[in-house]
């Protein structure tokens, strides 16, 4: 029996290789590491390379705080189902409405948090609110500005209920101007409806500002858009701005890779192992540069300074690691920043230490890299 299970996990040549037979010994008696599965049970790892894994429990991160470990208690949203009936319900608008109005005490808290005041704008036709500290803006960011692409699924993004959520902190604790917009969304408008707008404000602040002195940052959605943003910019023979923030999302619309699998038992039995975001993409091709710019090792090659930030339980992990690990291999210069145990967009509860050391990383991201000289 264990001579069988040494030839199964190949600890012969693992001894070989130096391993001590008491090691050897206890791994020829581990079936999840043997593959020691009874006949009429399923094989742990398939011809494909397929993991078949059992139900387990989940306990908390020991790396999360105290704050971070009450907020597991919640029930997750599954998103799939919501979004598809969000769209097909023709009641966006309606319900946009009420998010915004529902969202206000959010609104309240994060600004006695981080002061700020708010005013409506234009930037070339497209709906925009700026976002600046009370304590002013500071002498070294007097001649820069951020620009925010506030998350919603490409559906529910609205620059002065989530954007402000979004840019509050960053403005406050940057002393930096922030301008949030309000891009084309689904089901009104398809893709590249939200790139062509942010092209246009980013095109009216170059009236005003060098392009290494504006940066761009989103999450989810916005997070994705801002990469997509980069694509458009390039395109159209522009400068690159001189640093963009991809959160809680990548430079891949099709959201995928290990981690959506990860999440599909923490979502929900219902959700799909990827995201799909077709009622705004349409029919487009999804390996469009345009669309998913990780498609284009040339592209990413010009992508100025990008800081990437997400958490080992959002399903944009698996892909957020592979557009650092792509923008590093183009050539192009990026962080990538990963908090243990918590879930997408986890930021966006202001209250969590977690989310202060995330606010924190991007001030001061924007504060090395915005206003260098263009190197490319």
């Amino acid at each position: 029996m264990v001579e069988q299970g040494l030839n199964d996990c190949g600890i012969r040549r693992l001894s070989g290789l130096g391993l001590p037979a008491a090691t050897a010994l206890l791994l020829a008696w581990a079936p999840v590491w043997c593959g020691a599965a009874g006949a009429d049970e399923p094989k742990p790892v398939l011809a494909d390379g397929t993991v078949n894994v059992p139900s387990y429990q989940l306990p908390p991160s020991v790396y999360l705080s105290a704050e971070a470990r009450k907020t597991l208690q919640q029930p997750p949203i599954d998103y799939g189902p919501m979004l598809e009936k969000l769209v097909s319900s023709g009641h966006v608008a309606e319900i946009r409405a009420a998010r915004a109005k529902a969202s206000a005490a959010d609104i309240r808290h994060v600004t006695d948090l981080y002061p700020v005041r708010t005013r409506e704008l234009e930037l070339r036709g497209v709906h925009a609110v700026a976002v600046t500290p009370v304590a002013g803006v500071s002498a070294a960011n007097r001649h820069r500005i951020l620009i925010n692409l506030p998350g919603g699924a490409f559906i529910m993004a609205d620059a002065a209920s989530g954007g402000v959520i979004e840019s509050a902190p960053v403005a406050a604790l940057g002393r930096i101007e922030v301008v949030s917009l309000d891009y084309r969304q689904a089901p009104e408008a398809e893709f590249p409806a939200a790139s062509e707008d942010v092209g246009a404000a980013y095109r009216a602040l170059l009236k005003t500002h060098r392009p290494q002195d504006i940066g761009i940052y989103g999450c989810s959605a916005g997070g994705l858009l801002g990469a997509q943003a980069i694509a458009w910019i390039e395109s159209h023979h522009l400068p690159m701005p001189g640093a963009l923030g991809i959160f809680c999302a990548s430079a891949d619309a099709r959201w995928a890779g290990d981690s959506w699998f990860w999440q599909h038992p923490i979502q929900g039995l219902n959700s799909p192992p990827s995201l799909d975001e077709r009622f705004y993409y349409g029919n487009h091709d999804l390996s469009d540069p345009m669309m998913s710019p990780i498609e284009s090792p040339e592209l990413l090659r010009r992508f100025p300074p990008t800081l990437l930030i997400t958490a080992s339980r959002a399903g944009e992990l698996s892909s957020a690691i592979n557009t650092h690990r792509l923008l590093i291999k183009a050539g192009a210069e990026a962080d990538l920043h990963v908090w243990d145990g918590l879930g997408h967009a986890f930021f966006l509860n202001v209250d969590l230490p977690e989310s202060r050391e995330a606010f924190d990383v991007m001030v001061q991201f924007f504060a090395t890299h915005l206003g260098r000289s263009k190197r490319r």
